[in-house]
């Protein structure tokens, strides 16, 4: 009951003189403090609900309308063609109100109600014009006019400084695209994977689907689709996420890693200090909508941001057929009396004096209290969930429903996010820094197996010399979101609060601050067994994995695109070359695309083994000239480019398909066709984690502070998993995963053949320029660690 007596405000003593009541004046004075900062919130979200409300308008617009009918009527026109008098007939009769002030009234009235119908009518305009993708699909440097009349009309009726959701209301559905050209390009998109039989066999599947179930099943789809903001994004939550029964550890969430060649500090707890600060700094903005709404690169095309409103808070709760999400509410750091809920590995537990510090000493705070952490770390038992999934929601109905360990569950459950301090060193360090970064990898996505809280919307990870991570739940939202409040902590952290020169976090410690308190469990032997036989099936998965991390220096987007190709397209040949010279065969490949130019869209599949790409690497393989090879290059680029502008604006392929899927399950009626369709696998799963706030980092000046990126576990038992990241002209670093127990697939064996690739398709398209050194060697000095 410690925690109970630090938090009381006020004591009192029953003595035969009477009651002897002492008040906590700092309490108080703290409660007040609170009190007046939630009421400050709360009016803050208000003023933010009514600027998105009215959005594409401004709030003061309203008063300009109010003054503009007002001015015509003293001018004796009337521009609302009789319907102010018919306001003022139909006002009730006041003695107190005289005719020239009901025609004053009604005249607001009307003004009021023609400000809402023109706010009805931009936002309308702006849906219309946000639907129109034809820009897409325009050769790059070639504009219409149409395209720069359509660009005008969306600046125009975008208005001025929008807030993170002021878009919302304006963005279009996900539209539903028709069961034959569906269809049409998935049969195309297996062509190049079956033989003449096989692909009859589907063909002859597909159409009977077309012409019978399929329409059916349409109708439905439809109709979903004019109800639900966004046909796919619940099901797929639902049904891909949190439905699935498999640990989600290796095989859902991801990671993203630290920076490649620096450490700001090699202090554990002060790296902790800062970037929790960063974290928090960027969920006040978040709370605020003070963050710029994402845009595609170079347009001023605005993408859906519901995603963000999970980053915090959020925690995937099991359950025995089918998981959820819970978000909790709004908790921050130097503004709530429930910093409690800011948990470690261990519960950090302030008192409400801890609301009280200034901005700048919370990291110095922080700092201190993490040390204090640290120096108990090693005599205690930790706890942490690693069970697959209904073993997990079985446990946690059994042993942590009530008592000390439903309130330590909560405890971490509620909290913004968690935070392990690993007694690990990571980073690319010590004689072989590229199989230390393979082991950062894997650390970072799956640790001991114990010591990450892997249902948390993310985990940050520090390490003993400094260097950090982040490991991330993918059913609340995808990467990109994360990805871009990790950016700005990395910035954050290095680059505005820094550290003194003993790498220390900046500012006074507070000595008054109450030790922190660490979470109790009571585990009876039974679920000690349950936890020892889940430890045991995790630590076997994780032993599975095999990751492969490297970086390529010899050339970036930069010389990719003077050949005037798509970097991205560029890097998918540079893949299926690279399988194919592993394999010697094609597979199915996903590239994930995002569909948030929609509401509430999350990701559609680029299937990026085509027709033309296999066409070009059998040339190539084949022995073709090289001019023939080019021009199959060039052309099977195009086509990727093409499908995945198909993705992006609402005609792929599988998120139609598995909804089809989805429908035919509820009305119980089977489909051999999308049977074989959802069964086929992934043997090859790809991702690009885009830098998508570059001008936080000078890489001109600085160009050490580069991150690695981040990866994810493969897809498939007999596959990889690749994620890759373009970091300015002259980077692209690469993730690759695979199975041990798959005798066919070995990262660094992968890795070197899209070393290869990456060399021959580049000498391929720019024939005059010499092959650069493949070695190790070829690549810049390393700076040491910190």
């Amino acid at each position: 009951m410690a925690e109970a007596h630090q938090a009381v405000a006020f004591q009192f003593t029953v003595t035969p003189e009477g009651i002897d009541v002492q008040l906590s004046h700092q309490a108080l004075t703290e409660i007040y403090r609170s009190g007046v900062r939630s009421w400050k919130k709360r009016i803050i979200r208000l003023k933010n609900s009514v600027i998105t409300g009215v959005y594409p308008a401004s709030p003061s617009s309203w008063l300009f309308v109010v003054i503009a009918i007002l001015a015509t009527m003293y001018t004796r026109s009337d521009p609302s063609m009789g319907l102010i008098a018919k306001i003022q007939e139909h006002m009730p009769v006041s003695p107190t109100m005289s005719t020239q002030c009901q025609a004053v009234v009604s005249a607001v009235l009307f003004s009021t109600m023609l400000w809402l119908l023109l706010i009805f009518t931009m936002r309308l305009c702006l849906k219309q014009l946000l639907s129109y993708h034809r820009w897409m699909f325009e050769q790059h440097g070639k504009m219409s006019n149409t395209t720069k009349v359509w660009v005008a009309l969306v600046r125009i009726f975008s208005g001025r400084k929008p807030l993170l959701y002021s878009y919302q209301g304006s963005l279009p559905n996900l539209p539903v695209p028709t069961i034959k050209d569906t269809l049409k390009r998935y049969l195309e998109s297996v062509r190049p994977l079956m033989d003449d039989a096989q692909y009859e066999h589907l063909t002859n599947l597909a159409a009977e689907f077309e012409n019978s179930l399929g329409k059916r099943l349409q109708w439905y789809l439809k109709l979903k689709a004019l109800w639900a903001s966004n046909y796919v994004s619940d099901w797929w939550e639902e049904y891909i996420y949190l439905r699935g029964r498999n640990p989600i550890m290796v095989n859902s969430n991801y990671y993203g890693m630290d920076f490649l060649y620096v450490t700001p500090t090699p202090i554990q707890a002060a790296r902790a200090g800062n970037s929790i600060h960063a974290f928090f700094l960027y969920r006040r903005k978040l709370h605020k909508e003070e963050i710029k709404p994402s845009r595609i690169p170079g347009t001023v095309i605005p993408l859906c941001a519901a995603q963000c409103e999970r980053i915090f808070n959020t925690t995937r709760t099991p359950g025995e057929e089918t998981g959820k999400q819970t978000d909790i509410g709004c908790l921050t750091l130097v503004e709530s009396l429930e910093l409690k809920q800011v948990v470690y590995i261990f519960l950090l537990w302030a008192n409400p004096t801890f609301i009280s510090l200034k901005v700048k000493t919370c990291m110095i705070t922080i700092d201190h209290s993490l040390r204090c952490i640290h120096n108990e770390m090693s005599c205690h038992f930790f706890f942490s969930e690693m069970f697959p999934r209904i073993p997990w929601a079985k446990a946690r109905k059994a042993y942590f429903s009530s008592g000390v360990n439903k309130r330590s569950l909560d405890y971490i459950e509620r909290a913004a996010f968690f935070v392990t301090l690993d007694d690990d060193e990571q980073g690319m360090m010590g004689d072989d820094p590229a199989a230390s970064l393979d082991c950062y990898a894997k650390s970072l996505l799956h640790g001991k197996c114990y010591d990450r809280w892997f249902d948390k919307s993310f985990s940050v990870v520090y390490y003993k010399n400094g260097k950090n991570g982040i490991n991330a739940e993918h059913s609340w939202a995808d990467a990109p979101v994360l990805a871009h409040l990790w950016e700005y902590t990395l910035a954050i952290d290095s680059f505005q609060l820094g550290y003194n020169a003993e790498g220390h976090c900046k500012g006074d410690v507070d000595s008054s601050l109450p030790r922190p308190q660490k979470l109790s469990w009571e585990i009876p032997p039974e679920c000690e067994e349950q936890i020892s036989q889940s430890l045991a099936v995790a630590q076997a998965l994780a032993d599975d994995v095999d990751f492969h991390v490297f970086s390529f220096r010899d050339f970036g987007k930069g010389k990719i695109k003077k050949c005037r190709v798509s970097p991205d397209a560029f890097i998918q040949m540079v893949l299926q070359m690279a399988y194919y010279r592993d394999q010697t065969t094609f597979c199915l490949t996903y590239e994930a695309s995002m569909t948030r130019l929609f509401r509430e869209g999350r990701t559609e599949t680029v299937r990026s083994c085509t027709n033309e790409s296999s066409a070009f690497i059998r040339a190539l393989e084949g022995g073709e000239t090289a001019d023939v090879c080019r021009r199959l290059l060039r052309a099977a680029l195009e086509k990727h480019q093409q499908l995945y502008r198909l993705a992006m604006t609402g005609s792929g392929i599988d998120r139609h398909l598995f909804c089809l899927y989805v429908v035919s399950k509820y009305l119980r009626v089977d489909s051999p066709f999308l049977k074989e369709v959802l069964s086929e696998p992934w043997r090859l799963s790809t991702s690009q984690t885009p830098v998508q706030q570059a001008e936080l980092f000078d890489l001109v000046n600085y160009p050490e502070y580069i991150s690695c990126g981040g990866g994810f576990g493969p897809v498939a038992d007999d596959g990889y998993g690749v994620s890759y990241c373009i970091v300015g002209d002259d980077l692209i670093n690469f993730h690759i995963s695979c199975k041990h127990s798959c005798p066919n697939t070995d990262a660094h064996k992968f890795g070197a053949q899209v070393r290869q690739a990456l060399l021959d398709l580049m000498q391929l398209l720019n024939p005059k320029q010499k092959e650069p050194n493949k070695t190790e060697e070829s690549r810049p000095e390393i700076k040491k660690d910190l």
